[in-house]
């Protein structure tokens, strides 16, 4: 079965982080990074982000 990718307002809304912020955090290697899907588009794997949404600790 084919992996659902997210697009950036989708991640944004499950993440709760800004634009901005993601792009930071990938620029740190703190966060996934989308995958191209085609010439003009990303999406991140739903996976990746639930990975990393486990990964934080709750504040």
């Amino acid at each position: 079965m084919a992996q659902k990718h997210l697009r950036r307002r989708a991640v944004e809304e499950i993440t709760g982080l800004s634009r901005s912020t993601i792009y930071d955090l990938m620029g740190k290697g703190q966060f996934p990074r989308p995958v191209k899907l085609t010439s003009k588009a990303v999406g991140w794997p739903e996976s990746a982000l639930s990975d990393w949404l486990n990964s934080r600790t709750s504040a």
